[in-house]
């Protein structure tokens, strides 16, 4: 291609370790790629302005944007034992969150559609207040005791106790409990302007980048050193186990069947448009 492809995806260590060999020329034949860093509720809003090539967006946000884009088969995360978990100063029972202030990364975001199902279920009545916060931001925010509540993501599963917070309730747990499928977190996308044999290219790039990764995490190192916010190294390395397995090479069946699973329990509850009947398939 005569220019770069434009992508964002977070600074957090999954995206760095699975984008290393890509973004750095590695991978063979891979187009060449401009990379932005941003959260992941900016490029969920970058995605539904179309602003980019290819971006890592909230699966939530698929109902929004597979119109002008298409979901790629590999690259993203989901797993189990990984979802969002809501966090409180005090141990208390889910009802206790009824009419309280929560803080959220993005109400566009899978872990919130996560957290509305359960909430739905188990606080009579319902939350209060949903403020959106930067998620690095939220367990201060819980701590200092701005807010009743907040919803974290990512690495804050390792590090929550450090902040004094209790967990309340694991998203996944229930998830997983009432479904038995995997926890559909972030997804890779790719405009379909760029036409199908492109889309197959990218797809086997992002492939080919992260199994580079798995045969040597010694060489992702310092890319994801390099943008984890002076995470520790460890936790960089749980962060990265938890986020980056099978479905990330390969969404496969089960990958497929959550994804449609949570958005068809969410558009239900009238969380989200309705997908069209081959809205996820891939060309």
């Amino acid at each position: 291609m005569s220019k770069p492809l434009r992508i964002a995806y977070s600074p957090c260590p999954n995206d760095t370790f699975v984008f290393d060999a890509w973004a750095h020329g590695r991978v063979p034949g891979a187009p060449a790629l401009e990379v932005t860093f941003a959260d992941i509720d900016v490029t969920n809003g970058m995605a539904e302005r179309g602003e980019f090539d290819v971006l890592k967006v909230s699966y939530a946000v698929l109902p929004w944007v597979l119109d002008e884009y298409a979901l790629l088969p590999c690259g993203g995360a989901l797993g189990r034992g990984c979802g969002p978990l809501v966090l409180t100063k005090e141990a208390a029972e889910p009802a206790g969150l009824a009419g309280k202030t929560v803080a959220v990364p993005s109400e566009r975001s899978t872990a919130y559609l996560l957290f509305r199902l359960w909430a739905a279920t188990e606080v009579p009545g319902g939350v209060g207040e949903v403020v959106v916060l930067p998620f690095h931001e939220i367990m201060p925010a819980v701590r200092d005791g701005k807010v009743d509540a907040g919803l974290v993501i990512h690495e804050a599963r390792f590090t929550y106790r450090d902040y004094g917070l209790t967990c309340l309730a694991d998203m996944g747990e229930h998830w997983e409990d009432t479904t038995t499928l995997p926890i559909p977190l972030g997804a890779i996308i790719a405009k379909r302007s760029l036409g199908a044999p492109v889309l197959r290219q990218l797809a086997e790039a992002a492939r080919t980048s992260v199994r580079m990764a798995w045969d040597d995490p010694t060489a992702s190192l310092p890319y994801v050193l390099e943008h984890a916010q002076e995470m520790d190294p460890a936790v960089a390395d749980q962060h990265i186990g938890l986020y980056v397995n099978e479905f990330t090479a390969g969404l496969g069946e089960a990958g497929y069947a959550a994804v449609r699973g949570l958005l068809t329990r969410a558009a239900a509850e009238g969380l989200v448009p309705p997908l069209g009947p081959d809205a996820l398939a891939f060309v």
